[in-house]
């Protein structure tokens, strides 16, 4: 962990280089020191259909959830996800203010009772 799940307007990817918007969120995450890189995924998802706001065709959203494993204090999450959402609003620096844009950064702690794992990546890495 963490793993980004990131919804998107599909607009986005006219305008934005996505693969690259993937690499500034891992990047963003592993800087922080906090999460292993063995352990992250970014995964980007557009939305074809949506209706956002007044339905101006220039709106466009990027939601990201991001997934973490649990144990770490609030204090911890806080930064690693305001390190994220600072990333991400860097990327889109040229629309953030365009008054059609909307991103938003949400932290889901996993529940260890019920997450089941196994990656085969970590090892290598070591």
């Amino acid at each position: 962990m963490p793993h980004f799940i990131v919804e998107h307007s599909a607009n986005l990817a006219k305008t934005h280089d996505l693969q690259e918007l993937a690499r500034v969120i891992a990047k963003a995450s592993d800087e922080t020191g906090i999460f292993p890189l063995a352990g992250t995924r970014v995964r980007l998802h557009p939305s074809e259909i949506y209706v956002i706001a007044d339905e101006h065709p220039d709106n466009a959203f990027l939601s990201v959830v991001m997934r973490v494993g649990a144990g770490r204090d609030l204090e911890t999450k806080q930064r690693a996800g305001k390190a994220v959402f600072d990333a991400i609003c860097g990327f889109f620096d040229d629309i953030i203010d365009s008054g059609h844009f909307m991103v938003s950064v949400d932290i889901d702690e996993n529940n260890p009772d019920v997450s089941f794992k196994r990656n085969s990546v970590t090892k290598r890495l070591s």
